[in-house]
């Protein structure tokens, strides 16, 4: 699948001051972009508004060439969105939290690849845990192993390598990479 998220002359405001304006981009199917700025230059309200979450801002965004209000249907199918908190309900499990993930977004999977995919983000044996009673780290693992269940083409990541030791740096790098080659893309 081929795939192309544009902005074109995007600005948004925020009190009085203008985060960003006049800017273009665009990532296609095999891309990584990195966003950096400082705290507070809109980082996450450029992601917002590029996984549609925003609405609050000038300019165009497109989905495949359509402008995106033909084809908001079709783009939030292939987004998956990650922010910049973990998004882990503290009172369910790791393998509770990515069960209702996953009947959020109409999967209902099952427990076998939920394991895995807890495994796969060293949470093996951390599984019935309450996640209120994990680090942040692990908590942030909760919502990484969310990549692995959930197959969008599209991933917009706020922050993802907050709280993550450098052995998690390294793996998700690598899923970033492996995510791309396979003809996604990632923001």
């Amino acid at each position: 699948m081929s795939l192309c998220l544009q902005a074109r002359q995007l600005a948004c405001e925020r009190d009085d001051r203008w985060l960003f304006q006049g800017l273009d981009l665009e990532v296609r199917s095999g891309e990584i972009v990195r966003i950096e700025g400082p705290n507070g230059s809109g980082k996450t309200s450029l992601l917002k508004i590029l996984s549609g979450q925003l609405s609050d801002y000038q300019g165009e965004l497109f989905w495949n060439g359509a402008a995106m209000n033909e084809a908001r249907e079709h783009f939030l199918a292939n987004l998956l969105y990650l922010g910049h908190a973990p998004g882990v309900k503290s009172g369910l499990s790791p393998l509770e939290n990515l069960a209702w993930y996953q009947a959020l977004s109409g999967e209902g999977g099952h427990e076998e690849q939920r394991l895995e995919a807890l495994e796969r983000v060293g949470l093996a044996g951390f599984e019935d845990v309450p996640a209120g009673q994990l680090s942040a780290g692990q908590q942030r693992r909760v919502a990484l192993a969310r990549l692995t269940l959930t197959p969008r083409a599209l991933w917009v990541l706020d922050e993802p390598f907050t709280a993550i030791d450098r052995h998690g740096v390294a793996d998700l790098e690598k899923q970033l990479v492996a995510h791309a080659q396979a003809g996604a893309a990632c923001w």
